[in-house]
């Protein structure tokens, strides 16, 4: 192993973005936690006051400027590091450090570029120098030409033939990449491409292929693993950050997931790539081949999945290798029985769910595409696809209760939802089941795997099977089965027109509760020492035991959106940390492997699982903790404080009766009058016809405020009588 460096420069992701978001601060805070487990003094670049990383704890000193070339260049001047991080600051840290080496600073100050060689990025991230490398060892890549300009952009899409694609080089979550059926298209994107780019590749179109990514670690003696391999339930043309994410791949053959990770591992050794990093591929699913679309030489979110969804603590072992030890001489923090060189094996089926926010923006174009608009991220654990599914579908609070239960629209509708896709369209293809189209007939418009297909077809079938059964009637069995495949009790509730409530008691009547299951990260070849845990319905007994006294149960965030992100997950960590402080055992729920709330080593027990009341209860009722913190985790644990209240579980802090004062609108505004406390006018309504005559006794404009809503969700100033329909009819 080299010498190691005494002072290490960190470089962060900055503002949180569409594309880079938590998922660079839980890489980040792990790689200094790897650093200082060394010795080795740390300083971080990151204006983002809300991480985790920029918090004291961590670094040995914090600037809080942008990163960008001219401030890191001021920063190394006075701190004189000899050794940089580039990788686990996203596309941000990454273009800043090759802006850097270019400009010769790094030389200039003696600082080694830790990990991956400025060569080995370079290599995948300019297109061109990337399908030049990799044609050395004859790894198949699309057709492509690079271009330099608008006029090469079009020539090369003649050349390549319509539909194709653009790749923009440096950029980031397919940033200006798009899909292009015409030269008007082509020459559109590329022109505003070229605003902020300087290359585009021009690529053949791989409509209809199965899009695979494999998670790799190498260290600086040529050990190499492949940690995780994923697939895409949708195929090529939408962003891997956009996509429905099954880990492990599902529908891939013995022969096909070798040939790929032989592949993976012969890449990142040609490249010479230390540390981490993540290959993609375009697999077709008729046998003709595969092609290597990118490499992302550095963390990415895709690696803060594989790393929660896996327990195999990716950033913090990438840290370790980037100061030249090996994979045999590294524990893995999370098993504690094994060290860095063995690959993870998953009993269990991991489901990753995109969250959007087009609801906050009218007249945005929703449709998805190979350019990133998601938000956020859920990650989902069940024994099988289809508990993992349905639960990860509802973690995403979108306002859809599962896979079945959108009963509207037309065979039109349900046509251009399946061809033209949507947030909606996991729904669609329910739906169309639902009404009647065939797995064939979906996969024809859709392109989506007809394994997939069939098993969203047994979750139809168990749907309609409980919309003709009244709530007596159903048995054990039944409700095992739909338990099992990822119905909650809500679900189930709207299925036979029960309430919630009555479908749990009728559960327990059945004596039907959910098991607790380890993610063990070796599929019990050695005995699991792990603190990630999931709820499921496939399993007959618990993997760990209860009773332990001084627990509190925090409730996390949830899903990144507008108004809700790394500052909660910052809360729950520093409350967490004060309570472990205080001498009290920890459990944490939340289900976003971006954030480091779900990191191993920040509580005593993790469970990876929804946050509703059904989960909460669950997990209530097994743990007995001393009682619950909802205040950390922004809206979504505060919305289940009455319902935990009402249940009897004891919430700590603001109790729930003050927080119902505040967030109902109605007792909030009655409390203002009571203390003779000036406010609007304000009237709590239940028709479009009160709204109206409210609105023409008080005059225009008027606001609509909905109760338990976060950053102003479903707001809307009306200045009108057609505005104001227009917002109530939504």
């Amino acid at each position: 192993m080299a010498d190691l460096p005494k002072t290490v420069l960190v470089l962060g992701s900055s503002a949180l973005k569409i594309g880079e978001a938590g998922e660079f601060d839980y890489s980040g805070s792990q790689a200094i936690k790897a650093l200082k487990e060394e010795g080795i003094r740390t300083v971080l670049i990151n204006p983002n006051v809300a991480t985790i990383q920029t918090s004291e704890h961590l670094a040995d000193e914090v600037y809080f400027i942008p990163v960008v070339p001219e401030f890191v260049e001021q920063v190394i001047e006075i701190e004189r590091p000899d050794g940089v991080l580039l990788g686990f600051g996203g596309q941000t840290a990454l273009n800043c450090g090759v802006e850097l080496y270019r400009r010769g600073v790094f030389e200039e100050f003696g600082i080694r570029v830790l990990g991956a060689p400025i060569e080995s990025i370079l290599d995948t991230e300019d297109r061109e120098r990337f399908v030049e490398r990799l044609g050395e060892i004859e790894v198949t890549v699309p057709r492509s030409l690079p271009t330099t300009s608008v006029e090469e952009a079009v020539d090369a899409g003649r050349e390549i033939g319509f539909p194709c694609m653009a790749r923009v080089a440096f950029a980031l979550g397919g940033l200006g990449s798009g899909i292009c059926r015409t030269e008007g298209e082509l020459e559109l994107l590329a022109t505003r491409a070229f605003a902020h780019t300087e290359q585009i590749l021009v690529e053949e179109y791989l409509a209809g292929w199965k899009e695979i990514e494999y998670e790799v670690m190498r260290d600086a003696h040529d050990n190499c693993i492949t940690v995780c391999n994923m697939e895409n339930i949708d195929p090529m043309g939408i962003h891997t950050g956009e996509s429905l994410v099954v880990a492990p791949s599902q529908t891939l053959d013995n022969e096909e997931y070798h040939l790929l990770r032989e592949i993976a591992i012969r890449v990142v050794r040609h490249l010479g790539i230390v540390g981490e990093c993540n290959i993609q591929y375009a697999l077709s699913p008729d046998g003709d081949g595969y092609r290597v679309i990118e490499i992302n030489a550095r963390l990415s979110r895709s690696s803060a999945l594989a790393s929660k969804a896996t327990g195999y603590p990716l950033a913090f072992v990438a840290a370790k290798l980037a100061l030249g030890m090996s994979l045999t001489d590294i524990d893995n923090s999370v098993t504690r029985t094994t060290c860095a060189c063995f690959e993870p094996a998953l009993d269990y089926v991991v489901v990753k769910a995109p969250r959007w926010d087009f609801k906050k923006f009218p007249g945005v174009e929703e449709r998805i595409g190979s350019a990133m608009k998601s938000v956020g991220e859920v990650m989902a654990i069940g024994r099988g696809l289809e508990e993992a599914l349905q639960k990860a579908l509802r973690m995403t609070e979108t306002g859809a209760r599962g896979v079945v239960l959108n009963d509207d629209g037309d065979d039109d509708d349900i046509r251009k939802e399946l061809a033209e896709p949507t947030e909606r369209r996991i729904f669609a293809v329910a739906e169309a089941i639902r009404q009647g189209m065939t797995t064939d007939e979906v996969h024809e418009i859709t392109h989506i795997d007809p394994w997939f297909l069939d098993k969203i077809a047994g979750i139809v079938a168990i749907a309609q099977q409980l919309r003709e059964t009244d709530l007596t009637e159903i048995d054990l069995g039944l409700m095992r089965r739909a338990k099992q495949l990822g119905f909650s009790d809500g679900q189930i509730a709207v299925a036979v027109k029960a309430t919630e409530e009555e479908v749990r008691d009728r559960r327990h009547e059945l004596e039907l509760f959910p098991s607790v299951k380890q993610i063990d990260t070796l599929a019990a070849e050695y005995p699991a020492a792990t603190n990630y845990l999931y709820l499921t319905y496939n399993g007959s007994e618990d993997d760990v035991e209860y009773g332990q006294e001084g627990t509190v149960m925090m409730l996390g965030p949830g899903a990144y959106r507008i108004g809700s992100s790394v500052e909660f997950d910052w809360c729950c960590v520093n409350a967490v940390r004060t309570l472990r402080a205080l001498g009290y055992r920890t459990l944490m729920v939340n289900h976003n492997p971006e954030t480091v709330s779900t990191d191993y080593d920040e509580c005593d027990r993790l469970y990876f699982d929804e946050l509703s009341f059904e989960a909460v209860s669950e997990i209530y009722r097994k743990e007995s903790p001393l009682g619950i913190i909802l205040s950390m985790g922004g809206q979504i644990p505060n919305n289940l404080a009455v319902r935990c209240d009402e249940a009897g579980m004891r919430v700590l802090g603001t109790s729930p009766r003050s927080i119902d004062r505040a967030e109902n609108r109605h007792i909030f505004s009655s409390l203002l009058e009571e203390l003779d406390v000036p406010q609007p006018a304000w009237q709590e309504l239940s028709s479009v016809e009160d709204t109206q005559r409210f609105a023409a006794e008080h005059g225009y404009p008027v606001i609509v405020r909905p109760s338990y809503v976060l950053s102003g969700a479903a707001m809307a100033v009306a200045g009108n009588d057609e505005e104001l329909d227009i917002f109530l009819d939504k």
